[in-house]
């Protein structure tokens, strides 16, 4: 990226952070703040550009403001910054915690989720929204009871939007580096829950190249069960894992239990140094530490099919104005802040399992030994792939079948045909469930064919592409630190537009606000792969030679050139491959119950048939 790209992306953040119009001036000064020296006639230059590509507007002499499609630009057109900026916006937000747990002053990091209820819905007696956020407060799972609340009436309806602030577990990070110890987010993921004691963590994704906050990912139908661990002591909840020096852990005790005694913790396990924490292998110099999501509660509602929206470690709010959960959400109004000592004390939440064998198992580790099974031959079109394989109910088969044929043949040049009907073994949930499996060729298998030519062939990310006039990819997460292919997130969160337009994801924008029409773009899942440069010659003709055999290749980039807007690294060049649960994703779209899962085994494509 440029010196001039990273001035245009730092002036469009600074416009889009302000709710009113923003004008030279304070640009300027934020850019200052920011390491950069504009003077204000450049940064007018700058924004007068930013007028005529449609990113921003000005609103009369009060300044300018962005427009939607500078958004989405902000966002999606430059995904390659993106994946590093996720990251840093952490850290800046680690810096500008300064509250002081002796004089319980200061601002500290919060998360803002947003709940649409009707007024009929606060009368529940069963399955009442403010009584089971109450409740998974007083379990203790959570980074602390105290909350902000704001409500307001929809005009026209007979809702209410609350606005819902939590204490995010970042704001720790922060206390802590003001004590001068580093804390190092590294994970955001999934633990399970057994007896109430947690176990490993089922699920991680890498804080860094991620253009999805890791909790975000996770914060999908089905994938936590918050209220099965309240219930019964047994599901799914999301949380954060961090590391610190070995040598500052008995300080770091100490500032815990002082947090813990005006209502701050939601430490799940920490360990000594170099012992593993729920699965995560820790470096023998270092400390794991793993604490609940600050947005646990929220997710309990989400559980039961609540509108709510939630953005991760959003914004910065002061101490003061939070209050207990039970004072907000109750009639009566307090102002006591005393219920909220020692609530950890009455965490559910036992001791964590510290069983050696207990791991966490990473993909990319997965997938390079899938890898040295490959022996794909394109000239020959013989030998073995990699496949996805998922399950559907067998009264869907024929259906889905059919979607996939659909799906296929509206989009040829990005999916691919081939697919295979499995059974599954005898004594196997999916055998007692009645279930049918559908394989599909994973996209690692191209990695593996290279690999197999001595071709050194690297999955980078999986990603959302939006095809239409313009490519360009709207969500990346990156292979290297994931447990989990990034694609099955995608499609649990409902980010892909494979068939159905209805599908079209609500948190995007419609196509009026950004001159996108909608028919003449889609959805899809790609995989960006990196490869050195020198190989480029040989590479582009066996990948050439996939495409014409129905493996889908999109383009094959050049060293330092952006790729739909992504990028690998220098003296490498990147290719884009389409994802073999593309099909699987249309089903899902079309309203078919479907148990994704991707990077199984191996297939030899002569077995598969051909959509």
């Amino acid at each position: 990226m440029s010196e001039s790209q990273e001035k245009i992306i730092e002036i469009l953040r600074i416009i889009n952070e302000y709710e009113k119009p923003v004008g030279a001036r304070v640009v300027s000064k934020e850019l200052i703040n920011r390491g950069y020296d504009l003077g204000e006639r450049t940064i007018r230059y700058h924004m007068q550009i930013l007028d005529e590509k449609g990113f921003t507007k000005k609103v009369g002499y009060s300044g300018r403001k962005l427009t939607p499609y500078g958004k989405l630009q902000l966002k999606n057109g430059l995904i390659y910054d993106h994946v590093d900026f996720v990251f840093s916006k952490f850290e800046e937000m680690i810096y500008q915690t300064n509250f002081d747990y002796e004089t319980k002053k200061g601002d500290l990091v919060v998360n803002v989720s947003s709940l649409t209820l009707e007024d009929s819905e606060l009368d529940k007696k069963e399955n009442n929204p403010m009584e089971i956020m109450k409740n998974v407060f007083s379990s203790g799972l959570s980074i602390s009871p105290c909350i902000g609340l704001q409500k307001k009436n929809i005009e026209g309806t007979d809702k209410i939007e609350y606005l819902i602030r939590t204490i995010c577990g970042t704001t720790i990070d922060g206390m802590l580096l003001k004590k001068g110890i580093p804390s190092l987010p590294i994970y955001g993921g999934l633990i399970k829950v057994k007896d109430y004691v947690p176990q490993r963590f089922t699920e991680l994704i890498s804080y860094k190249k991620t253009s999805i906050t890791p909790i975000n990912a996770f914060i999908a139908d089905g994938m936590t069960s918050v209220l099965d661990v309240i219930e019964t002591g047994n599901g799914i909840i999301p949380a954060n894992f961090r590391v610190i020096p070995k040598d500052s852990l008995e300080k770091t005790k100490s500032i815990l239990s002082k947090l813990n005694k005006i209502g701050i913790n939601g430490i799940i396990s920490m360990g000594e140094g170099g012992e593993k924490v729920l699965g995560i292998n820790v470096n023998e110099s270092m400390a794991g530490i793993a604490i609940i999501a600050g947005i646990t509660p929220l997710c309990a509602l989400k559980e039961l099919e609540y509108p709510v929206e939630m953005k991760i470690s959003d914004e910065m709010a002061s101490f003061e104005k939070l209050n207990p959960v039970n004072n907000v959400l109750s009639r009566k109004r307090k102002k006591s802040k005393k219920n909220t000592e020692n609530q950890f004390q009455n965490c559910i939440l036992k001791p964590s399992a510290k069983e050696k064998e207990l791991k966490v198992s990473f993909l990319l580790s997965k997938a390079w030994n899938l890898i040295q099974n490959v022996n794909f031959d394109v000239e020959t079109r013989q030998g073995t792939l990699i496949s996805n394989l998922s399950y559907v109910n067998k009264s869907d088969l024929d259906e889905s079948i059919e979607i996939m044929r659909k799906s296929y043949k509206l989009s040829k040049r990005y999916l691919s045909p081939y697919y295979k009907i499995v059974e599954p073994e005898k004594g196997t949930k999916y055998y007692e469930d009645n279930k049918i499996g559908i394989a599909t060729v994973c996209s690692l298998s191209t990695d593996g064919i290279l690999i197999n030519k001595g071709i050194m062939s690297t999955p980078k990310y999986g990603g959302v592409l939006e095809i239409g006039k313009s490519p360009f990819f709207t969500e990346l997460i990156s292979y290297d630190g994931s447990s989990i292919d990034p694609h099955e997130i995608f499609i649990f969160k409902n980010m892909t537009y494979v068939l159905n337009k209805s599908n079209y994801n609500e948190n995007h924008l419609s196509s009026d606000d950004y001159n996108l029409d909608i028919n003449d773009s889609k959805r899809i899942l790609a995989s960006i792969k990196e490869v050195p440069f020198i190989a480029r010659e040989k590479s582009k003709e066996i990948l050439d030679g996939m495409a014409k055999i129905k493996l889908p290749i999109f383009k094959i980039g050049k060293p330092r050139e952006l790729i739909y807007n992504a990028k690998v690294d220098s003296y490498n060049f990147g290719f884009v491959t389409g994802s073999g649960l593309n099909q699987i994703a249309a089903i899902k779209e079309s309203g078919i119950d479907v148990d994704i899962k991707a990077v199984q085994g191996t297939i030899e494509i002569d077995e598969m048939e051909l959509l």
